[in-house]
């Protein structure tokens, strides 16, 4: 069974190793992970998955005004295909739903098909690409979630 809760500072370590596993040269430091996670980046917001008790993802987002961005989700490999994700994204769609935020904006690189179709699965759709967005040169989709309301909205 997954459960989707708060990240709290005994994540630090979890969270940090997970960010170095699942996206390498783009991953976050443990010092910039406890930053967010104690809540010094006052926007941004953590949510872990456990499986068993032990943390097997993560997500990261920030809201400010009309926009929630989901900036990090990632999935311990031996537990993908499991859930996990899934578990992660609805967590986040409930948080940022409880926001002044419309809509919920994310990138993804355009190489990964898995993502692409994860989340439109989701009905996120595609809004704009932003190219060389990765350290290592990869182009970015960006793909946006309606919330319900303002410009956002679902038609």
């Amino acid at each position: 069974m997954i459960r989707v809760r708060a990240a709290g500072p005994g994540d630090v370590a979890a969270v940090a190793r997970l960010e170095a596993e699942c996206l390498g040269a783009d991953a976050w430091s443990e010092g910039l992970v406890g930053e967010g996670i104690r809540g010094a980046l006052p926007t941004v917001t953590y949510l872990v998955a456990e499986s068993e008790g032990v943390v097997v993802g993560h997500a990261v987002t920030s809201a400010a005004g009309d926009i929630a961005e989901l900036q990090r989700i990632a999935v311990d490999p031996s537990h993908r295909r499991g859930g996990v994700a899934s578990a992660l994204l609805a967590g986040v769609v409930a948080a940022a739903a409880t926001t002044e935020a419309d809509r919920l904006l994310l990138e993804v690189r355009v190489d990964n098909r898995g993502a692409l179709a994860f989340y439109a699965a989701r009905d996120f759709v595609e809004i704009d690409q932003r190219p060389r967005y990765y350290a290592d040169g990869a182009t970015a989709v960006v793909l946006r979630l309606g919330l319900g309301r303002g410009c956002g909205a679902r038609g």
